[in-house]
């Protein structure tokens, strides 16, 4: 086989792995950041960045960036048919320019900015469903002068990758929004049973994702947090308005009744398979650190901790907040007994995770008075 072959069965090969590693996740900029590691690493080439269309502005800007002035460049934006990607994404026609010193449509706005030279460039249309959406941008070849035509061949197959990669992450996160709306929209019907709670889900959900960023979950677990998170309390569609609504301290009859809420917050969403990895967090958000809680009496380390982040972010909030059977505590009361609880009915981590994330200013108690209402009945701080 010669050297010339060899080479081009090599990139062959790269272009379908760096494909695999494109299409290995869903979320958006994820899959943008690995579109220009691959462009960058298939073409050979010093700096790679992904400019995508502002539709609404008519203009470029640049969505990903490689290399060391990438921040800066990301602060330019480019009208449509300016510059060398303008004028691909204007016409969706490919362009190699072997020398832009002596082209025309070569813009020096971002070299400037950024104080990067450019010497020769190869651009590339990215096209979803027939419609350009952006542009793929490899600069400076690194192992020749510059670029030739079969590199531009190969580019523009990355890009078509890149296109599929894109439009699958797009309709992902389309569906998962749609979800989390719908989910939202299930969680407010229920509250609406109990009016003494308003904004109780949304503050659970913005107490328990700053607290996710000072435990360094990654953004997997803190999106199975979020969705545990709003149906927490989704089981107490099952539980009587007597129950629900009433303004004096349960008997200890009505109490259990209470407590089946988890469980059955459990049974509904495990008839969604996709969902199953966020029923642990619902499931068990009342368990205690003592083993006291419910509703097995779990203990430590064997509560979840999607379970154990909810259970601080949920007592949190029913302490701060004024219900027909208690009044609500100030912020620095609450924390303190946070505090004196900790080990004994909260998880050590989390509550220091809670602590640092309120005082560095990531918690804001006020948050969500009017929306998204849902009811809570921790015990034994509060039912």
């Amino acid at each position: 086989m010669s050297t010339h072959t060899e080479s081009k069965v090599n990139q062959f090969v790269t272009l379908i792995e760096l494909g695999t590693i494109l299409n290995s996740s869903l979320q958006p900029h994820e899959v943008r950041k690995r579109a220009m590691q691959a462009a960058t690493s298939l073409m050979n080439c010093e700096v790679g960045s992904l400019l995508l269309i502002d539709q609404e502005k008519n203009e470029l800007f640049f969505e990903v960036a490689l290399g060391e002035k990438g921040d800066v460049v990301k602060e330019v934006r480019l009208k449509m048919g300016e510059g060398i990607a303008g004028w691909v994404a204007e016409h969706g026609l490919p362009l190699m320019v072997p020398d832009v010193t002596i082209d025309p449509r070569h813009s020096v706005r971002v070299d400037e900015k950024s104080g990067f030279t450019t010497k020769n460039v190869l651009c590339v249309p990215v096209r979803v469903k027939q419609k350009v959406i952006g542009v793929l941008q490899a600069i400076n070849k690194l192992s020749s002068e510059s670029f030739i035509k079969s590199d531009l061949e190969l580019f523009q197959l990355l890009a078509n990758q890149v296109a599929i990669a894109i439009d699958n992450a797009t309709l992902y996160e389309e569906i998962r929004s749609a979800f989390l709306e719908v989910a939202e929209a299930l969680a407010q019907s229920i509250e609406k049973r109990d009016p003494y709670t308003g904004g109780h889900t949304k503050r659970v959900l913005a107490f328990g994702v700053a607290i996710a960023r000072y435990l360094n979950l990654s953004d997997d677990e803190i999106e199975k947090l979020k969705i545990a998170a709003i149906l927490h309390d989704i089981g107490k569609i099952g539980i009587e308005d007597k129950i629900l609504r009433k303004k004096h301290k349960l008997t200890e009859e009505e109490y259990k009744e209470m407590q089946k809420h988890p469980l059955i917050g459990a049974e509904i969403i495990g008839h969604i398979k996709q969902l199953k990895d966020v029923i642990p967090g619902m499931r068990y958000h009342h368990e205690r650190a003592d083993g006291k809680g419910y509703p097995e009496g779990l203990n430590g380390a064997d509560i979840p901790l999607i379970a154990r982040i909810i259970s601080v972010a949920d007592t949190y909030d029913a302490m701060t907040t004024t219900r027909p059977y208690h009044s609500a505590l100030t912020e620095s009361e609450a924390i303190a007994e946070l505090k004196r609880c900790a080990g004994l009915q909260f998880d050590n981590a989390v509550v220091d995770a809670f602590i640092h994330a309120f005082e560095n200013g990531d918690i804001q108690t006020g948050i969500g008075s009017n929306a998204h209402l849902i009811s809570n009945h921790a015990k034994p701080l509060y039912r």
